[in-house]
Parts: C-alpha cells; sequence; structure tokens
C-alpha cells in the first residue's frame, strides 16, 4: 500500500480544515493551565475520549542478521473511551504494507491491540499527572504474512505527564516546557518456538521470545502555553498554537538471550485546535540495530469529548 505524496496533501488539509474551526482548546489533556497534546509515538498519560484517523508511518526496518531491509509503511485507527472520568479503555488497528528488498510486497493487518487505563493521580497546581495501564496485543488476530505475532503480549506500564508552568520568574521562558513518559515490561505468552521444516521433522534452530522493558519520554514546548500564560510575543496563526516535540519510544530486551536497546528519536511538531490536532515527526534510528535511514510519521487526531460532548465525548458511566 504506497503512500503517495498527493494522498498525504489531502489529509494534512482535511486535518488543518478541522483544526483551524477552533476557539482555545478545552476538554481534552489538561491539568491546571498545562495542555498536553496526544503524542505520536508514546502513549500519553491522559484518559480521554479520542480518536486518531489515520496514524501514517514509514520506516526501513533492517533485517536480521544485517540481511536487507524492508520499507514498512503502516495505517493505523486508533480509539479511545472514557468509562469513567479516570478509567478508559483504548483499541487500535494497523494495516501494514512490507516491501522486503528483492522480494514481492504483502499487505495484511497486525493484531489487534486493547487497553485499559486509569488515572490515580493529578496535581493542577504542579500541572502533574500519573496513570496505570496494561495493553493487549491479541495474538493470532493479524496475518501471519506481514510477521503478526500467533501469540499474545501483555504489557502492564506506568504513565506520567509534568509540565513546568510552576518554575520561579527567572526561569519563565521553561514554563512552557512539559515532559509525559511511560514505563513498562511486555510480557510475551510464549518464551520460544521452533521452526518446522517441510517435511514436517523440527528445525534446531530456537526462536526467543524475551521479556521486554518498554520506556519512553516526549518532550514538548508549547508556544501556546508560552503565549497565554507566560509572555504574549505577538506570535501569528498558526504559530500560536503550535507545540514543538521530541519523542523517544524504547524498548530493552531483558532476557532468553536479549540484548541491547532499540528505538528512535522523533522530532517534529503538533498544531493542536478545539477539535483536532494535527501532528508530523521525523523517525531518526537511535542505532545501527534500530536501522540506518530517517523515516517519518504523521497523523490526524480528533478529540471527541470537544467534538460530541453529548454522545461520544462523555464517559459511559456517569459519576
Amino acid at each position: 500500500m504506497p503512500i503517495h505524496a498527493n494522498v498525504l496533501v489531502r489529509i494534512l488539509a482535511a486535518g488543518a480544515l478541522a483544526a483551524f474551526l477552533v476557539t482555545p482548546a478545552a476538554g481534552h489533556g489538561f491539568a491546571g493551565k498545562r495542555f498536553f497534546p496526544a503524542t505520536l509515538a508514546t502513549d500519553d498519560p491522559f484518559v480521554a475520549d479520542e480518536l486518531s484517523l489515520p496514524t501514517l508511518s514509514y520506516r526501513r526496518v533492517p533485517g536480521e542478521s544485517g540481511g536487507a531491509t524492508t520499507r514498512a509503511t503502516d495505517l493505523s485507527v486508533d480509539i479511545a473511551r472514557r468509562i469513567t472520568d479516570d478509567l478508559g479503555i483504548e483499541v487500535g488497528a494497523t494495516y501494514r504494507s512490507l516491501s522486503p528488498a528483492g522480494a514481492e510486497r504483502t499487505r495484511g493487518f497486525d493484531n489487534l491491540g486493547v487497553g485499559v487505563k486509569y488515572k490515580f493521580y493529578q496535581d493542577d497546581a504542579r500541572e502533574a499527572l500519573l496513570s496505570a495501564g496494561i495493553d493487549w496485543d491479541i495474538g493470532g488476530s493479524g496475518a501471519r504474512r506481514v510477521n503478526a505475532e500467533s501469540f499474545s503480549t501483555v504489557t502492564p506500564a506506568v504513565f506520567f505527564g509534568k509540565g513546568f508552568g510552576d518554575l520561579p520568574e527567572p526561569a519563565q521562558w521553561l514554563r512552557p516546557l512539559a515532559v509525559t513518559g511511560l514505563v513498562g515490561v511486555a510480557i510475551p505468552t510464549r518464551a520460544s518456538s521452533r521452526t518446522v521444516g517441510d517435511d514436517g521433522d523440527v528445525e534446531v534452530e530456537v526462536e526467543r521470545y524475551p521479556h521486554l522493558l518498554t520506556w519512553g519520554f516526549a518532550f514538548e514546548y508549547s508556544l501556546q502555553y508560552l503565549q497565554a500564560n507566560v509572555r504574549d510575543i505577538g506570535l501569528p496563526a498558526p504559530f500560536n498554537r503550535m507545540i514543538g516535540v521530541v519523542e523517544l519510544p524504547l524498548q530493552t530486551a531483558l532476557d532468553r538471550g536479549g540484548h541491547g536497546t532499540t528505538g528512535t528519536v522523533n522530532p517534529g511538531v503538533i498544531w493542536a485546535g478545539q477539535y483536532a490536532q494535527v501532528g508530523v515527526e521525523a523517525v531518526i534510528p537511535v542505532n545501527h540495530i534500530s536501522g540506518s535511514q530517517v523515516g517519518w510519521l504523521v497523523q490526524l487526531h480528533f478529540f471527541l469529548d470537544d467534538l460530541f460532548p453529548q454522545s461520544l465525548g462523555r464517559p459511559l458511566v456517569r459519576q
């Protein structure tokens, strides 16, 4: 499924149209005066009603043991709904297109992902919050031809967010800064597998599936926060609603023969309105085992709590 430039232009134009129909953002992702945007590559700590449609990404994935790289293009859809004000569920699906060097392209859905998240702490004065959640990558729900695993992976994690609007006056230019992040452990339901040959014999080679420490950060500098809460420096639209972002989604193998850390550094920018936001990031491998070429990530994200406050945008259970 190649993604052509004109398709990207149309998607971004639609996102810009939706996002420009705004008044100041309200409802999603707030702790005190701090608005935390929905980050593209690392899960944010909020429980909210939101829809990412679509998220598009492109990367060259390195082959095993120094083999040829594969061009991977992903089209994802994610929806989150609140059960209560502090408890929510999330569902995500990804359609993959894999183009290995010298081989035919394959397409299909990756495994379906579902999750539950609970926000257990929020301090508006300190612009701080904490949440806990668990994600389930449902084994066998995707297509094997795009390398969807036949086993499940369960990932309990803790999520955090902290804005720096409480810094003293001498550090006022740092007040627009914020950081969000997560720490979790990915637990596969299968420890290893053996390859079965065409004649039914079990090969000696064993593939092992280690536990993975999943961790990441998103560093944000909000020009919107600067204008509204620090000093109005007269930024015109659209710059007055931009948030600079650097994300670091990372994984570290913990056992079963796995070793090393893989991941990317994703510098980019988010433009946030009341009803939607548009984000774009570069995807830069952190080391040679993570890849060698820069990819990209773009997302159109809708705030259902602001779009449909009386239906899809409110908790399923009122408190």
